[in-house]
């Protein structure tokens, strides 16, 4: 099975996580990239998905989300004994989920063990983590299931190990400090927290990101000539929702996602877009010229296909 068809491994369940449309964003990666750089990692799909096809020999995930990178690196480093962990966890909630599900979300917020955090990402309502405001974890669990069974858990655990183990650096820093050291010939790609651009505090990020201040950093890598990737915005139908970043960023793309789990749920046929804009510098480096750009569609959840007329290109 080679990468364009194979399954991509995820032990870590993310709401807004991009493995759905990661190969549409694999499109636009040149065929050479020394390092891929992640600020925003969160499930880190989009690394998972170049590192099963090769193409590129280095990795980088950061997010300021620390228990989250601490698990990170337990799952790339130590993939048998957080797998065990998660497994006597999964059994030991038997009869008495509920409870089982507070007493670990209690010890979690407390100790912060990566163990913990997994267990509560497999059960908890719509792999959707919620933070209170003072950082704990306050999710509540989807008590209609028990979350991934231990051997599907421990498949995907060892396959990430084995894609990235020994070719990734793991940070927990705020992602400027991250930027400032990116070089040419590395690509980021950065999917960072779409309302951290309102006001008010957003319960499912550690910390806000402003947008002023991310369009200024994003205009320092388009001086330095940096690749880059970025999905900030979209819409579904009509109704968009982010806010767009500036025209001089880069070149903004729609990917057609396909029919929202919301529009289902309510019996309509609303599709989702997902805005990508890419740096000029690696618009310049692609095999497609810049004139001849395609344009993706890619259904959630099917390998994506290039068409003409299936994106909306600005």
């Amino acid at each position: 099975m080679d990468g364009d068809t194979m399954k991509m491994p995820q032990p870590i369940p993310y709401q807004g996580s991009k493995r759905n449309i990661a190969r549409a964003i694999l499109a636009f990666f040149p065929t050479k990239i020394n390092t891929v750089v992640e600020p925003f990692a969160g499930s880190a799909a989009v690394s998972v998905a170049v590192a099963a096809r090769g193409k590129a020999s280095r990795f980088h995930l950061n997010d300021i989300n620390r228990p989250l990178m601490d698990l990170w690196t337990e799952i790339i480093n130590n993939p048998t004994s957080i797998a065990d962990s998660y497994e006597r966890l999964w059994k030991e909630q038997k009869g008495q989920e509920r409870d089982f599900y507070d007493f670990v979300r209690n010890q979690f917020n407390k100790t912060k063990r990566a163990d913990y955090f997994l267990y509560l990402l497999a059960r908890c309502v719509k792999a959707s983590v919620r933070y209170n405001s003072k950082g704990e974890f306050n999710q509540s669990p989807d008590n209609r299931r028990k979350g991934r069974e231990p051997q599907n858990m421990r498949d995907d655990v060892l396959a990430v190990s084995a894609l990235l183990k020994g070719k990734i650096e793991i940070t927990s820093k705020d992602y400027k400090e991250v930027l400032a050291n990116v070089s040419q010939g590395d690509l980021v790609y950065m999917d960072p927290p779409y309302q951290g651009v309102c006001n008010g505090r957003d319960t499912r990020y550690y910390r806000a990101v402003d947008f002023d201040e991310f369009v200024e950093q994003l205009r320092i890598l388009v001086q330095d000539d940096i690749w880059f990737i970025v999905s900030y915005d979209g819409r579904r139908g009509h109704n968009k929702y982010g806010k767009d970043l500036p025209p001089d960023i880069g070149r903004k793309i729609e990917i057609n996602a396909g029919r929202s789990t919301q529009s289902t749920l309510l019996g309509e046929s609303k599709i989702t877009y997902e805005s990508l804009y890419l740096s000029e510098a690696l618009l310049g480096n692609l095999d497609i010229p810049i004139s001849k750009l395609p344009k993706i569609y890619s259904f959630a959840g099917k390998p994506a296909k290039l068409f003409t007329d299936s994106c909306v290109e600005y």
